[in-house]
């Protein structure tokens, strides 16, 4: 067969005369986006995808179609190719109706695939399920536990009555394996020959040491504490999560090749400037450990503190004198944390102080709903006007009545005073958790933005000096959640490792197509109650640290596990559309018009088709023609309004299609859906 030469973005490339411009790329190790041609069928042209620009020619041509021309040039990626390529998926995507991802995995700060690893318990297969949730966080037993869940906020099964149980399911599996004593650990890539130091041994800084272990870098992580685990450990009550299982996480992080030195403080032990000369990139991931004050008349009187002073002393065993009456000042989950543990440290009378209501509260409802069957009394609509005492300790906390006034920036009704309403409770001592800080003695060299916290590039996560960065609690908008310092961190390790490997790759937001809740009808689904997650007795709870939750048995597991109502796209790993849209920052919105009806038809009995991710590139009609030779399929209706549709002689003619599945295969986006061999 004779033998062609053409360059293709400046690489020669040889091929057979006759072969279009798509087979001597793919020959050659050269990619060109394409979503209508398979190498089953015939050529076909229809999406667009594929085109390309030859040297000299006034036209881009459609390189599944076009057959190649001896010494012709051609370039893949030139302006004029992405700009029409970029333009031809907006309007694809633009019609396209559809979830890429559940919205449970959307409202997760760090991306974790939780319908994914549900399904994955939902079938008995822990292990996978874990394999899945490690590819995001890992500490998942830890985090299942402690985590305020936004991803089940986001649960679309509250629609129907209640949302999935995702956080108690992930630490659920986690503890399967776990006491399996057989990790789930993905193997590193060779070694890289580059060194990170990451200052801070809290779950953001483990995370990025983890993920930078697993890219072959040799990672040190360095904190002041006596162990690592940062706020796992020191701000977390044993109750909620037991160190013992903070210790096998972190050794299972460890083990991917991490070492942790304890008890370095910067600015003491070491400076930051010697990191720096040590490591090739630096992470700072030092977190908020600074009480805020109360501003109030008396804070500097002997028995007032602040939370995370009072966790952190009784999670390194020191005395705390508490005394046997606590004022708790704060509505948050820390607050929460402080209470109940004050309760369990011996104090009698235990208060909570907070200036709205219950229905104001940040922390969650099983926070607030164990502490008050703990005992623990709540002072709603009150404010610390000023603390009282005598000989210098705390004696009484004199408290300003409020009420709600107009909705503030939060959504939330904003406290006023009542003047002139006061009440006065007699205490030994005053907790304050109403928000944490950042303390960057030892970091004056980073710049810092308006609040005193240090700043990073929200896409590169870089700081002011060349080399290193930060993430998490210490960075731009403070204090959060610990999965948002996960999610942050996994980021960072993903820039990180370009950075070292001598690239320049911002992080970038995946784009995604999210269907409209509006559009589904939520009273098809059987109503099925959630699984509650069984817990020890109040009386017999607050009197110990031991464990609150019991943990889900297997039956209830699965049984929780299986209400998930799937919401994202089985297909969306492989999904060659969400592929290419993300090689490029689209903007469909502009786009926005009509668009093709949604729905679901079975009528292939085997497989599913959903109309709404279909982009009519014709691929399961010729395959059901040219491959299974059977016709099944046809395009309907003309313009834009054609769609596909099978068409049947009888019964008999889908028979076969369990055994084929050639159009599910070859579909480029999900559109198709193997459901089960025919009955």
């Amino acid at each position: 067969m004779d033998k062609i030469t053409v360059t293709i973005n400046g690489k020669a490339c040889q091929g057979n005369r006759n072969d279009t411009i798509l087979n001597i790329a793919a020959a050659n190790g050269i990619v060109i986006p394409t979503l209508c041609h398979h190498y089953n069928v015939k050529r076909y042209g229809a999406c667009g995808i594929c085109v390309v620009e030859a040297e000299n020619s006034p036209k881009l041509m459609r390189a599944c179609s076009t057959v190649a021309t001896d010494g012709a040039v051609y370039y893949t990626e030139s302006e004029r190719v992405v700009k029409v390529r970029k333009i031809a998926l907006e309007l694809l995507m633009s019609d396209h109706e559809g979830d890429c991802k559940g919205p449970c995995s959307l409202n997760c700060p760090a991306g974790t695939d939780c319908q994914g690893y549900v399904k994955a318990i939902a079938q008995g297969d822990n292990r996978h399920a874990v394999e899945i949730i490690k590819e995001k966080i890992p500490l998942p037993a830890s985090i299942g536990r402690v985590c305020p869940h936004p991803c089940e906020t986001a649960c679309r099964r509250a629609h129907v009555e209640e949302p999935i149980s995702i956080a108690f399911l992930k630490y659920y599996a986690a503890d399967k394996v776990l006491a399996s004593n057989s990790p789930v650990l993905p193997k590193p890539k060779p070694a890289s020959g580059k060194t990170v130091g990451i200052i801070g041994g809290g779950p953001g800084g483990l995370t990025a040491a983890y993920f930078l272990a697993l890219a072959g870098h040799a990672v040190t992580v360095y904190d002041a504490m006596p162990q690592m685990g940062g706020m796992l450990r020191y701000g977390i009550p044993e109750y909620r999560l037991p160190k013992s299982v903070l210790d096998k996480e972190i050794a299972e992080i460890r083990s991917a090749g991490v070492k942790m030195e304890n008890n370095i403080k910067i600015g003491t032990d070491i400076t930051l400037a010697q990191l720096r000369d040590r490591h090739d990139a630096v992470v700072v991931a030092i977190g908020a450990w600074k009480n805020m004050g109360l501003g109030c008349e008396g804070e500097d009187l002997d028995g007032v503190m602040g939370g995370i002073e009072f966790l952190r002393k009784i999670a390194l065993g020191l005395p705390t004198g508490i005394g046997k009456s606590v004022a708790v000042v704060g509505g948050g989950n820390t607050a929460m944390d402080a209470c109940r543990t004050a309760v369990r440290a011996g104090a009698e009378k235990v208060y909570v102080i907070y200036r709205r209501t219950r229905d104001e509260m940040p922390a969650e409802d099983i926070e607030i709903d164990e502490a008050t069957e703990e005992g623990v009394v709540f002072k709603f609509l009150t404010n610390p006007d000023c603390i009282i005492g005598e000989n210098g300790k705390v004696t009484k906390v004199r408290l300003q009545v409020m009420e709600l006034g107009e909705p503030d920036a939060s959504g939330r009704r904003s406290p006023v005073p009542v003047e002139g309403e006061f009440e006065t409770l007699s205490v030994d001592s005053v907790i304050c958790a109403i928000g944490q800080k950042v303390n960057v003695s030892g970091f004056e060299e980073l710049e810092l933005n308006k609040r005193g916290i240090i700043s990073a590039d929200e896409r590169t996560f870089a700081t002011s000096l060349p080399g290193v960065f930060a993430v998490g609690d210490a960075t731009n908008r403070g204090a959060s959640i610990a999965i948002a310092a996960i999610g942050e961190a996994n980021k960072a390790a993903m820039v990180i490792d370009g950075y070292l490997c001598g690239m320049d790759i911002p992080y970038r937001k995946p784009y995604v197509s999210e269907r409209d809740t509006d559009d589904i009808d939520f009273t098809r689904f059987e109503k099925s109650a959630r699984v509650k997650m069984p817990v020890r007795p109040a009386q017999q709870r607050k009197h110990d640290f031991k464990e609150v939750n019991l943990g889900f048995s297997d039956a209830d597991a699965v049984a929780e596990a299986k209400r998930c109502l799937e919401c994202g796209c089985h297909d969306y790993k492989d999904c060659k559309l969400i592929k290419y849209a993300n090689m490029y920052e689209l903007d469909p919105d502009r786009f926005a018009g009509e668009k093709h009806t949604c729905y679901v038809e079975r009528k292939l009995e085997v497989i599913e088709r959903n109309q709404g991710k279909c982009i009519l590139c014709n691929l399961c009609v010729r395959e059901c023609r040219e491959v299974a030779g059977k016709g099944i399929l046809g395009l309907v209706d003309r313009g834009f309004k054609t769609v596909i549709r099978p068409e049947f002689r009888d019964s008999s003619v889908i028979s076969g299609c369990a055994d084929c599945l050639a159009c599910v295969d070859a579909c480029p986006t999900g559109a198709l859906k193997f459901i089960g061999n025919k009955k």
